[in-house]
């Protein structure tokens, strides 16, 4: 599989030449455009409550599709998300990234999508009751409205309600006035 991230800062989207037998995990309406001889298949994300969970409860889509490519030669696809914004790539090796609700754009097999209780204060500093981890080894999109900034943090470091877009599980979140 090829991915090549283009349009950025503004409109980035992401243009995937899939191989024969790749197979990519995407929000429902993230789609763009493709090849007619892909196979997209829509299914609820996780099952019936955990799609509602994570529709409610974590920001994201009670849908997602996954896009197969079964025929002998590479085939299309372009996957933007429903916001103008930038678009980072991340290659996950058996670890985790939290993401801020509506984050999530598509991933590769082996990446598996859950949530965990972000607590009362997350909530009241409007950051959602849950936050969404993904999990595994694969590759993951994700991406925001705007450009995103990256921050090595050594120590406490301040960020604004609905500006933290994707971090690291272990990193403490404290809400404050």
């Amino acid at each position: 599989m090829k991915a090549k991230i283009e349009g950025s800062p503004a409109f980035a989207h992401i243009h995937f030449d899939l191989d024969p037998g790749d197979q990519l995990t995407a929000e429902s309406d993230a789609m763009a455009s493709m090849s007619a001889e892909l196979d997209m298949d829509t299914q609820l994300n996780g099952g019936l409550f955990r799609g509602a969970a994570r529709k409610f409860l974590g920001g994201e889509s009670l849908f997602i599709n996954t896009f197969t490519n079964n025929t002998s030669s590479a085939c299309k696809l372009t996957i933007a998300q429903g916001t103008p914004g930038e678009i980072r790539e991340v290659k996950l090796e058996n670890n985790s990234i939290c993401l801020q609700p509506g984050a999530y754009i598509c991933s590769t097999k082996g990446l598996k999508l859950g949530l965990k209780y972000a607590g009362i204060r997350s909530w009241i500093g409007r950051e959602g009751l849950f936050k969404l981890v993904v999990s595994g080894s694969g590759t993951l999109w994700y991406g925001a409205y705007g450009a995103l900034i990256d921050k090595e943090i050594d120590g406490e470091y301040i960020v604004d309600t609905s500006h933290l877009v994707a971090y690291d599980p272990n990193i403490e979140l404290k809400v404050q006035l």
